[in-house]
């Protein structure tokens, strides 16, 4: 071998030494993910994906994730959350009030990072939404305080409607607060309205033949995790009863539902990855303050109002954010 060659030899050699050394020092994080309901593509999910490749994490280079889901079964919750503790996650991102209480007591050494959840002091799970305390922070949607414009929007567009049932998944908690403040803002507005409460899938054709039987004029569901896994169910039964349904989140207005307002879950989803990147960087979540909606949007299915047979205010077409033709 001349000399020339053996050069190249051993400088190819060390610079494949070089790049193995790189690649075994760059550090995986590991992210749990703790959610009811079961694994489901959606622009949320992929929202979060998105913002943390923004941030450089690239599943199958430098991040890991573990899904746990619970489907139907939220006493599962506990049990999946000791699996990622046992895992030794880095992060846990917990996606609701029942997942968020369950890691909280699962571990007090893992940073959690929530969302989807509405009421976060009540339940428990911080001090204060400025100095949340402990290992725990993230996003609330504090959709208990605009129960009463979902409300009046409800008014605007089925002015004729005296009956309204509400649909919540009992299992959680953190919307009773949402519960009481639309039973104050139903008082003042003069609806009658009835709450319905499941915690099992097997339950929902039962509950939605009671409201049925007890006229509801529309219905406005709760949209937990669990309540959003039983879209398909809910909304071909409405439909076939050409009953209007409202909900908080544009995920059902898309699938069929006559209406949404609340806060954009794509967006909470992306800022999680936010949060992610400043804790992954050594930031502590008791020092991270829980964010509140930054934006709330008014979500109306033309196509379904013209099946129902009801006709849009103008004036509430162009209030809405987006108007599914």
């Amino acid at each position: 071998m001349n000399r020339r060659a053996l050069i190249s030899l051993v400088a190819g050699a060390s610079a494949w030494a070089l790049a193995a050394r790189a690649q075994q020092t760059v550090k995986r994080w590991t992210i749990g993910v703790l959610s009811p309901g079961a694994p489901n593509p959606s622009t949320s999910v992929e929202a979060f994906l998105s913002g943390l490749r923004d941030r450089g994490y690239v599943v199958g280079r430098n991040l890991s994730i573990i899904w746990k889901f619970s489907g139907d079964r939220t006493d599962r919750l506990p049990v999946l959350a000791d699996e990622l503790v046992q895992a030794q996650v880095d992060v846990i991102f917990a996606i609701n009030t029942p997942a968020a209480l369950a890691a909280k007591n699962a571990t007090t050494q893992i940073p959690i990072i929530m969302t989807r959840v509405s009421d976060p002091v009540r339940t428990g799970l911080i001090a204060s939404l400025a100095h949340p305390g402990a290992n725990l922070t993230g996003l609330t949607t504090m959709s208990e305080v605009v129960e009463g414009k979902r409300l009046q929007l409800l008014r605007e567009v089925l002015p004729g409607c005296m009956r309204l049932a509400v649909l919540w998944n009992e299992a959680n908690t953190g919307h009773v607060q949402n519960l009481k403040e639309m039973q104050l803002a139903a008082t003042r507005l003069g609806v009658e309205v009835f709450v319905l409460g499941i915690s099992r899938a097997d339950q929902v054709q039962h509950v939605l033949e009671m409201a049925l039987r007890q006229h509801a004029e529309a219905f406005f569901v709760v949209d937990d995790l669990f309540i959003q896994s039983l879209q398909p169910i809910i909304l071909e039964y409405t439909s076939n009863h050409k009953i209007p349904v409202i909900s908080q989140f544009r995920e059902f207005a898309a699938a069929g539902g006559l209406m949404a307002y609340g806060p954009n879950n794509s967006e909470m989803f992306r800022r999680v990855a936010v949060f992610v990147d400043k804790i992954l960087h050594g930031s502590k979540p008791a020092d991270l303050p829980v964010e509140r909606p930054t934006k709330f949007e008014l979500v109306i299915n033309v196509k379904t109002a013209k099946a129902l047979g009801v006709t849009v205010p103008p004036n509430m077409l162009d209030l809405a954010d987006e108007v599914i033709e």
